[in-house]
């Protein structure tokens, strides 16, 4: 069995689960010998808060690497929950034995279909999906790897990491086993310098946190490339090559970096397909629009003549990220382009999806904040 380097015996709940399948025959992937047989994936620092969505350091073979395996029980959209479906235990029970390969790249279409919406190169992204699930590189994706597959696909974080895996700030997928994923280790796992014990969190006042978060970060020049690499990653997401994902949780804590400040995504769970979100929330019922959130960021208003929540998200990605780099750019920023970034970044911040010429705005906008940031960090060591 996998070693764990966590107490508690929550932790070690998913391997149990994954090595019983895998022993049994049920399921298979890259990660699962390791995980099961040779004990060459270890499991270190806890980074989870809650046992359902469970996330660590871990080590495979001589790689570091972050191991991630979902708890939660979601049936449907509940603001409170994941918006993604997933049972207390994975049957794995798709697809069936005696499924043909094209019968289950027609599976996987037809779910693409109600996540993304009626794209026209769903079938490039089947293939590219039968590419990763076929983890034993033989050229046949067995049942056991597609029902890992399946089970990973209802997860919006690995699908997107599927998507963007040739992208720079996307964290590699290095492996799985079941629903249980590996991916490329982030050395710093929060944009600030700091991070404590979540039980500790929960005491201290929201404005005091924002002081000492302030006092944990690196120097301005290499805040400056942490932020641009947040915008390229906005970028990314912003009407890509599969449709338009909403970052509905733009938060400190889900972003990180490596040795070199390139921004690194810690936590996509709650970056969603905007298809997937607008069908799932258009119908909920509401009494005002604080019913009409999903994350912290996703918001839609309350049709007070229907009582239901709109379709349409208020604020694209791109404020939401100028949002949190507010301050964090603002604080140390040199004196000669002070005034002109706090100008740029309030441009930002209001941006709406509702607006003229959005997409126009929200180009230009983007470009002119990493025009400038280039441009004065450029000829520094940091760049």
């Amino acid at each position: 069995m996998a070693r764990s380097l966590c107490p508690g015996a929550w932790l070690r709940k998913p391997y149990y689960l994954q090595c019983d399948k895998y022993k049994t025959g049920v399921i298979d992937g890259p990660a699962c010998n390791s995980l099961c047989v040779t004990e060459t994936l270890y499991f270190g620092k806890c980074l989870s808060t809650k046992p359902n969505n469970q996330m660590y350091l871990g080590i495979w073979g001589n790689l570091p690497g972050v191991v991630k395996c979902q708890m939660e029980q979601a049936l449907h959209l509940d603001f409170g929950t994941e918006l993604e479906p997933r049972k207390e235990i994975v049957l794995f029970d798709k697809p069936t034995r005696g499924t043909t390969v094209q019968k289950f790249k027609e599976m996987v279409y037809s779910l693409f279909k109600a996540k993304l919406g009626d794209q026209g190169n769903l079938s490039e992204l089947v293939n590219l999906i039968l590419t990763v699930a076929d983890g034993d590189k033989d050229g046949q994706v067995s049942l056991g790897e597609a029902k890992s597959a399946w089970a990973l696909l209802q997860l919006n974080e690995f699908l997107l990491m599927v998507i963007l895996q040739d992208k720079e700030h996307t964290p590699k997928l290095m492996g799985f086993c079941g629903d249980l994923y590996v991916m490329e280790s982030v050395e710093y796992t929060s944009l600030y310098g700091i991070s404590l014990p979540w039980v500790i969190e929960l005491f201290i006042p929201s404005g005091f946190r924002r002081s000492m978060d302030q006092l944990f970060t690196p120097s301005w020049p290499r805040k400056a490339k942490i932020a641009i690499g947040l915008l390229e990653f906005v970028e990314d997401v912003f009407h890509g090559p599969y449709g338009n994902f909403l970052m509905c949780d733009i938060s400190a804590k889900n972003l990180g970096y490596n040795d070199k400040y390139d921004l690194k995504m810690v936590d996509m769970r709650k970056i969603v397909p905007e298809t997937n979100l607008k069908e799932l929330i258009k119908d909920r019922h509401c009494e005002s629009d604080l019913d009409c959130v999903y994350g912290t960021d996703c918001r839609t208003t309350c049709d007070q003549s229907t009582m239901k929540c709109t379709s349409e998200v208020i604020q694209p990605n791109l404020a939401k990220a100028c949002q949190l780099l507010k301050d964090y750019l603002l604080r140390g920023a040199p004196t000669e382009i002070r005034e002109e970034l706090e100008k740029q970044l309030y441009s930002c911040i209001a941006l709406k999806v509702t607006a003229n010429q959005m997409e126009m705005e929200h180009s230009l906008i983007l470009n002119n904040l990493k025009t400038l940031l280039w441009k004065k960090i450029s000829y520094t060591n940091d760049s």
